[in-house]
């Protein structure tokens, strides 16, 4: 063999290692599988959406004492599943108050209608442009979601994110939607230097500083807003003896449950979805009525889309 062969070979078998290791578009699952998927990293080796095998049962009349934010998303969504415009949603507000648990209802309402859902975590978010390109000819309708949505200074998911919100000269498919929840409006943290950057001029007016535009401009970006807010006592034992019933407690039991409903949040120092959901299940394990199966929660826990 001459040099140069031998030369040639060794540039093939150094490529073949490099591919090996470099990064690879997301590959394409059984859609057939599930209406969920997870997208999950490994490694070097690029990533993979996994079926999510048990999605939660949450069905939209589950979710009480959140009408009008349930309104406004059902709304967005059948107008997206439809084919007709409609807004990346932010979710943003209290905690435990059905945020991510209002997205989950809407896939199992619209997912007859080619709704699909694919969770991505923030971390992962810097893929987000082979996620986009990878569904981007199915003819399934794809929310991409991210829960619990916040950056920290210089993470590199906050640009990625940013560009396919708006701003990259590549327009996302229209059978791609951003939903994300957060528990605040602003997705990166506000720091006192900040204002540093502003400035008066002659007339003594204030002009915000690029640092602090540079902060509010990705939560802009989503065209849909929805605020949740904390429940009123009164919301939170509603939600309380909703899940009772579903648990099989009678009427009677479920007005005496109200007082210790109310120590429970007291103890946990909150009235939201999660508590009262948690409060259930707590009563219900301890009374002599049989219980029924466990249902997901109303709220924005760890559990993801799987069944609780």
């Amino acid at each position: 063999m001459s040099d140069f062969s031998t030369l040639i070979a060794r540039a093939e078998a150094l490529l073949a290692r490099l591919e090996a290791v470099l990064p690879q578009p997301p590959a394409a699952p059984d859609w057939s599988a599930s209406i969920a998927f997870r997208y999950r990293r490994r490694g070097t080796g690029g990533g993979v959406l996994e079926p999510v095998r048990q999605v939660a049962p949450l069905r939209l009349a589950d979710l009480k004492e959140v009408d009008g934010q349930k309104e406004r998303l059902v709304r967005n969504t059948a107008q997206f599943v439809a084919g007709r415009p409609a807004n990346n949603v932010l979710l943003t507000g209290a905690r435990g108050t059905g945020k991510s648990s209002l997205i989950k209802a809407c896939l199992n309402e619209f997912a007859d209608r080619g709704l699909r859902l694919i969770e991505v975590d923030k971390d992962d978010l810097t893929d987000l442009p082979d996620l986009v390109a990878l569904v981007g000819e199915r003819p399934e309708r794809f929310i991409i979601y991210c829960d619990d949505l916040s950056f920290d200074e210089g993470e590199s998911g906050y640009k990625a994110l940013k560009s396919i919100l708006d701003g990259t000269i590549a327009q996302a498919s229209d059978n791609v939607l951003i939903c994300a929840t957060s528990n605040r409006r602003h997705l990166l943290p506000e720091q006192m230097k900040d204002n540093l950057g502003a400035r008066h001029d002659d007339n003594g007016e204030l002009h915000p500083g690029e640092a602090i535009e540079e902060k509010i401009s990705l939560s802009e970006r989503f065209g849909l807003w929805i605020s949740f807010y904390p429940f009123s006592q009164r919301e939170y034992l509603a939600i309380v003896g909703q899940w009772l019933r579903h648990f099989g407690i009678d009427e009677a039991t479920i007005e005496a449950a109200r007082q210790p409903a109310l120590v429970w949040a007291l103890e946990r120092g909150s009235r939201s979805g999660r508590v009262a959901w948690q409060f259930a299940r707590d009563f219900a394990g301890r009374a002599e009525a049989p219980a029924a199966a466990p249902a997901p929660i109303q709220g924005d826990g760890p559990e993801g889309l799987d069944h609780v």
